[in-house]
């Protein structure tokens, strides 16, 4: 198990949970409701993991402070689209602004994580350091499916606390 490998696979199943929603009915907001509480709990629990034992690893290389704090700024994004979905009716034009408020967090910050973080990664860690981290963050998506509470982290301090 290697973690790139895991956040990649997170990622195309995020991606894929998004594509789901556009495929129901707008007027399905039963199934629109089931999808995007699966889909917004993934997200969040992916957002920790990654914070509590995938960023870490990455700030013990030198030059990844600004890209570790553009990452959680994006978190950051994501959970607000999150939350704003959450104040609407599921299915509503302000559901669906939160919705696509998350999307494009998520999409921008997978591009950026998938070109610069986890390839400096696969290039800088051994594969024991990636083995063992990715039993840890599968570990903890694991016991933690149906969701964990969302919480804004300043970048900065995230860095300070964590470099």
């Amino acid at each position: 198990m290697d973690i790139t490998e895991l956040i990649l696979s997170d990622h195309h199943e995020q991606r894929r949970m998004f594509a789901m929603l556009d495929d129901v009915d707008p007027s399905d907001t039963g199934t629109l409701s089931s999808l995007w509480t699966r889909l917004a709990a993934m997200l969040e629990v992916h957002a920790q993991a990654e914070e509590l034992f995938f960023y870490p690893e990455l700030l013990k290389f030198d030059d990844e402070e600004d890209e570790t704090k553009d990452a959680i700024g994006d978190h950051n994004d994501i959970r607000d689209g999150i939350l704003e979905a959450g104040k609407h009716e599921v299915g509503s034009d302000g559901w669906w602004d939160g919705v696509n408020k998350a999307r494009e967090a998520n999409d921008e910050h997978m591009g950026e994580e998938e070109h610069e973080g986890l390839a400096d990664f696969r290039r800088r860690a051994d594969l024991e350091t990636r083995h063992r981290i990715a039993v840890t963050f599968a570990a903890y998506e694991a016991a933690n499916v149906t969701g964990v509470p969302i919480v804004d982290k300043d970048p900065d301090e995230y860095v300070d606390e964590n470099s």
